[in-house]
């Protein structure tokens, strides 16, 4: 009976990580929203920041939420809004309506990254909670390259999009969304509960975060979060831009660019683990790093489809283990506050609005040479963090 009650469970929460990469719809939506909208690329790049804009304001609170109600109901309650973020592009796209809809999708995601990890915990016990986290990431990568195909396949009329065009996309994810709810609610999930948790207090939780910035290495792997996810949502972004910038590719056949950014973030995650066996920690760091600042140099200069599509697999494989590493010595320096680190670190997912809107604003001054330059200097700051890895 318990055997049968954790498959269905497992089952359960790795839909819910599916659900969980909608959130990277947003960089191939954005660029169709520029296009139908004719927006300059620093207000485009408005939307993907607004998505991550709320994990700077919801990561902490969140965690005293699921004090309160239990984690499997503070996911649900994630759902809910996601798929109600999802709903709102049906019924039109004007600038209004997809700001409202984007925000709810990042308020949706900030408090599922935050709640939807501690709940595989209380499905999986032991040894196989590392590598069950690990095959979630790899589900969520799924619905992250799917995105831009199904919006491009909409916009095409390549399948029937009911007069969205490619916003059939968010139907689609919103039925998958929906399905992920019912499924999640229908499963018994045995939480254990700990009455202090429930007295934390949202004041308390971010004086004990912000505290723990007075430490340099915390510090510094906060930037380097920011630096990570800032890379990669504005390679999310930007990709399909240079290829239309530099190749006069339509954003239908440009759209491939996000997909294959996170293909090769998805082959990172899982060769990660084993290099890691293999090497020290700081010299896949260096690899890694290195692979990205080629990236960097190629999306620059490139001016064919061999050269970009490199390009843009090196930045996906390079910057896929990143979080993880930085992640890991955060929470190895100060073993005695992991809550209040783990919080700080998904708090550095801000890092993903900060990035697009700069970005935007010197792509629009010197075309996507400037955007790629922005990206350049997260990668050298990720250099600088190389003495921090253990």
């Amino acid at each position: 009976m318990n055997k049968k009650v954790n498959n269905l469970a497992l089952v359960s929460v790795m839909l819910c990580f599916f659900a969980m990469g909608f959130v990277d719809l947003v960089g191939i939506a954005s660029n169709y929203v520029k296009k139908d909208l004719g927006l300059n690329d620093a207000t485009a790049n408005v939307f993907p920041s607004l998505v991550f804009f709320w994990f700077l304001i919801f990561s902490v609170p969140t965690g005293v939420l699921m004090n309160k109600i239990g984690r499997k109901k503070t996911v649900l309650l994630s759902l809910a809004v996601t798929v109600m973020s999802l709903l709102l592009p049906v019924f039109g796209e004007s600038f209004g309506l997809m700001l409202v809809s984007f925000s709810l999708l990042g308020i949706g995601n900030a408090l599922m990254q935050t709640s939807l990890n501690p709940l595989v915990a209380s499905v999986v016990r032991g040894g196989h909670l590392a590598s069950t986290l690990t095959f979630g990431q790899f589900v969520k990568a799924i619905a992250s390259f799917m995105a831009p195909y199904i919006a491009s396949w909409g916009a095409t009329q390549a399948i029937p999009s009911f007069g969205l065009g490619w916003r059939v996309l968010f139907p689609v994810y919103m039925l998958i969304g929906t399905a992920a709810s019912l499924m999640l609610l229908a499963t018994p999930i045995n939480e254990e509960w700990h009455s202090a948790d429930k007295t934390s207090t949202v004041s308390h939780q971010f004086a004990a975060c912000l505290r723990l910035l007075a430490k340099p290495i915390v510090l510094l792997s906060f930037l380097g979060i920011v630096c990570h996810v800032g890379i990669d949502v504005g390679t999310n972004t930007t990709a399909p831009k240079i290829l239309m910038e530099r190749l006069d590719m339509t954003l239908d056949e440009a759209a491939f660019a996000t997909s294959l950014y996170f293909i090769f973030r998805t082959i990172g995650c899982f060769t990660g683990t084993l290099f890691l066996r293999l090497v020290n920690n700081r010299l896949f760091f260096v690899i890694s790093i290195s692979m990205m600042a080629l990236s960097m140099v190629g999306l620059f200069v490139g001016t064919t489809r061999l050269v970009l599509y490199i390009a843009i697999a090196l930045v996906g494989y390079g910057n896929s283990n990143v979080f993880s590493l930085v992640f890991a010595q955060a929470l190895q320096s100060v073993p005695e506050k992991q809550n209040e680190v783990s919080g700080l670190m998904i708090m550095g997912l801000f890092g993903g609005t900060v990035f697009p809107l700069i970005m935007g604003f010197a792509s629009d001054a010197m075309g996507q040479a400037g955007a790629v330059l922005v990206m350049a200097i997260g990668v050298a700051y990720l250099f600088t963090y190389t003495r921090n890895v253990k």
